[in-house]
């Protein structure tokens, strides 16, 4: 079996990374490819795995600057195509779609956002794609005949405790385990499902060190440039050790989806603030199923404060969200192991 895995962000190498691995022992071939996006070629690098990048550099906003991208990537991933002449192909991105149907080669479209609220994305990739993979709590839309529905996440493909063992030595170098350390994470939010959409900005964040820094050590993962205020707390940490220095903080805030159901599985306290709550039925069954996380619309930052403020001093909080992430854990899967199995049969 030749499986060609397209990854086009950082959360996919993620959850590809064991698959890879594993298929690779069983004398499967698998062809990565890449586009340019935040950490996800120096994470391949760091890794040592083989890639070909279809788009070095990073792609412009913009309607039009999207339609051409993605004439460019489908351009390019033929002619890979071609070359390796893959039986399957396996990623998050439309494209395979559309090149399944073209070349008559299964492909399976991994995902977790409701197909409702990323239309473009579904209206491509619902009809073209040959299996459409996502959490049991999450919607197809028009094409839940083709869903193969799991119970777990994404995030539970490489956080799952089969696959990752928190290490403090990768992180005692940075914080101090001695005092409290929080991490807050600045998405970019320019993708095309982020039209629109707001997170934490410059006031806000500078409210939550206010209230944080009291308490402990703050630490910021940022995928957009940082005000020169904020990078005095820039964490400086492997992108390949993150999951680490996320175990070990005692509370997450952020704007992104990925960290904060990364946070959320790791049982570490996670709040999201960002105008995709409510909407996310993954993050929704995350926090209202096994409370472990807490979401606030960007229109309330008032709340965001409020929630913060409580967090920080309740007491046993990390042992709380601990207790809560075995609950999870015994109703979810090894989502590596279901993805092998899926592609080997």
């Amino acid at each position: 079996m030749t499986v060609l895995v397209y990854l086009g962000h950082p959360a996919h190498f993620h959850l590809f990374k064991e698959s890879i691995k594993n298929l690779q022992a069983k004398s499967h071939k698998v062809v990565i490819v890449i586009k340019s996006k935040d950490v996800l070629e120096k994470l391949l690098i760091d890794s040592h795995l083989p890639y070909i990048n279809i788009a070095p550099k990073l792609k412009k906003n913009g309607k039009v600057a999207l339609y051409v991208s993605l004439i460019k990537r489908i351009a390019t991933l033929t002619k890979i195509i071609l070359k390796y002449k893959p039986t399957k192909l396996a990623g998050s991105a439309a494209e395979l779609a559309i090149l399944g149907k073209l070349f008559r080669i299964p492909s399976y479209v991994f995902f977790e956002d409701d197909f409702e609220v990323v239309p473009k994305f579904a209206k491509i990739a619902g009809p073209l794609a040959t299996y459409l993979v996502c959490p049991n709590c999450c919607s197809a839309w028009k094409w839940n005949a083709k869903k193969i529905g799991y119970n777990g996440y994404h995030e539970l493909a490489y956080l799952h405790p089969n696959h990752f063992t928190p290490d403090s030595t990768k992180v005692e170098n940075i914080f101090d385990l001695k005092k409290r350390n929080f991490i807050l994470r600045f998405a970019q939010l320019t993708a095309y499902h982020d039209v629109g959409k707001s997170g934490i900005d410059t006031t806000i964040a500078q409210q939550l060190i206010d209230i944080l820094l009291p308490h402990g050590n703050i630490y910021i993962t940022s995928e957009r440039p940082l005000e020169p205020q904020f990078e005095k707390y820039r964490i400086q940490i492997s992108p390949l050790d993150i999951h680490h220095a996320l175990y070990f903080a005692d509370m997450y805030i952020g704007d992104s989806q990925t960290m904060t159901a990364e946070a959320a599985v790791l049982g570490t306290p996670a709040i999201r603030f960002n105008d995709f709550v409510g909407e996310l039925a993954y993050l929704e069954e995350l926090e209202h199923k096994f409370q472990l996380t807490f979401g606030i619309r960007a229109d309330n930052p008032q709340k965001l404060i409020e929630v913060t403020r409580s967090f920080v001093n309740t007491e046993n909080l990390k042992q709380i969200w601990q207790e809560r992430r075995t609950h999870m854990l015994k109703q979810s899967i090894d989502f590596s192991e279901f993805m092998i199995r899926l592609l080997e049969k």
